[in-house]
């Protein structure tokens, strides 16, 4: 695509993510539906204004990397480490049983292949992060006590994510599975986390010297931006998904981390605003872009509505991806009314579910009919889901207090 094709597209992309969003907040929903419906309207589903493609599909991720940078700036480490087992609880109950219920669903009552019995269930394990904190971040719920158990378990079911993704394609490519790279991913990913936010709080420390020292407009949201995407390749590097150094960095940076080895690498709370302040309009700006190339992504046009086993499908799985991210919440000792709103925001597939339906059409173990059912699922999780929440806590939020 030319450069003016691009530029063109990006107006589009970012007026009209303002626009829905605001319409959808003056009626009292979350704006991230705004920005969802704007990707649909504007993409293949409706008026084919734009098109996914690669300009746009780095834009976005690079968004939802410094969302989760932001939430990591807010997250209070201290709280996430006392909801740690509950979270634990809530990331393997929520993977195991839709993947567990997905895969029996498919392979014994519809009758799939079992290469794509496996990558439904796969796919039905899904949690978007980046949506279900948009959320709660926008409804200030986040630091509350179900938005840290919400934010431990979306961390851990992405980790569980990207593990059972290579297991399910070292299955489709090799035909067997190959458990010396799952292990060494695993490896991996643990080491990552182990050394991220020590190497994110030395770079952070340079930073806050070089900008004592140096008057130029600009250097920290450059520099600190620069060290998100560093920790969002490192992620990768070692395996596990970008956005989640992002999240590390954030923590790392965070007012609220400490670590406890040296004075020499102390909070400095005053940095750590000015930070939030300078590098809050960046993510402002690049996130609508992610949450509308997810609507962009789906393309309701090529579902084939007249089809009964199409209907039967998806409702099953629809009930499936519901039901069963219910079910670590449900095994956590909290109020009832705290079980039920975490386990609704659980229930958002978004980019993640994608990633899972693309790698299985592209490895061509779908039929169209499947594939739509699984976009139709992720469609509703994603687009609806936000709403629901909204409204939960409209009429329960004050029994949530804590």
């Amino acid at each position: 695509m030319d450069a003016s094709s691009v530029i063109f597209q990006l107006l589009i992309i970012l007026v009209f993510a303002r626009v829905f969003g605001e319409i959808l907040a003056y009626f009292g929903a979350p704006p991230v539906i705004g920005e969802l419906v704007a990707g649909i309207v504007i993409g293949p589903s409706i008026f084919g204004w734009v098109e996914m493609n690669a300009v746009i599909k780095i834009m976005g991720e690079i968004g939802v990397i410094l969302l989760l940078f932001d939430v990591g700036l807010e997250t209070d480490l201290q709280k996430l480490a006392k909801t740690g087992i509950k979270s634990v609880v809530v990331a393997i109950g929520g993977f195991f049983a839709p993947f567990a219920l997905g895969f029996a669903l498919s392979y014994w009552w519809f009758e799939l292949p079992l290469l794509s019995a496996l990558f439904v269930g796969g796919a039905l394990t899904a949690t978007s992060i980046g949506i279900t904190i948009r959320v709660l971040g926008d409804m200030n719920r986040l630091n509350s006590t179900e938005g840290q158990i919400t934010l431990g378990a979306a961390v851990l079911d992405d980790i569980l994510g990207v593990i059972l993704l290579a297991v399910l394609f070292d299955f489709s490519t090799k035909g067997q599975i190959d458990w010396l790279n799952t292990l060494t991913i695993l490896a991996f990913v643990s080491i990552f986390f182990l050394i991220a936010p020590i190497i994110a709080k030395i770079f952070a420390r340079q930073i806050q010297k070089l900008d004592s020292r140096v008057n130029y407009p600009g250097l920290k949201p450059t520099t600190v931006v620069a060290l998100v995407l560093f920790f969002a390749w490192l992620a990768h590097f070692f395996g596990a998904p970008e956005l989640l150094g992002g999240f590390a960095a954030g923590i790392a940076l965070s007012r609220r981390f400490f670590l406890p080895f040296g004075a020499a690498l102390h909070n400095e709370k005053e940095f750590a605003q000015k930070i939030e302040v300078q590098i809050r309009p960046i993510v402002q700006l690049f996130t609508p872009i992610f949450f509308v190339s997810v609507g962009l992504s789906l393309d309701l046009g090529q579902i084939d509505w007249q089809s009964s086993f199409f209907w039967y499908f998806s409702l099953a799985l629809l009930v499936v991806a519901i039901v069963t991210k219910f079910t670590g919440a449900m095994l956590i000792k909290e109020p009832w009314e705290r079980k039920v709103v975490i386990g609704m925001s659980m229930v958002p597939r978004g980019e993640v579910g994608l990633i899972f339906t693309g790698l299985g059409a592209s490895a061509a173990v779908f039929s169209d009919e499947v594939y739509t059912a699984l976009v139709m699922v992720i469609v509703y999780t994603t687009v609806l889901s936000p709403f629901w929440i909204k409204l939960y806590y409209k009429y329960k939020g004050d029994k949530l207090e804590s």
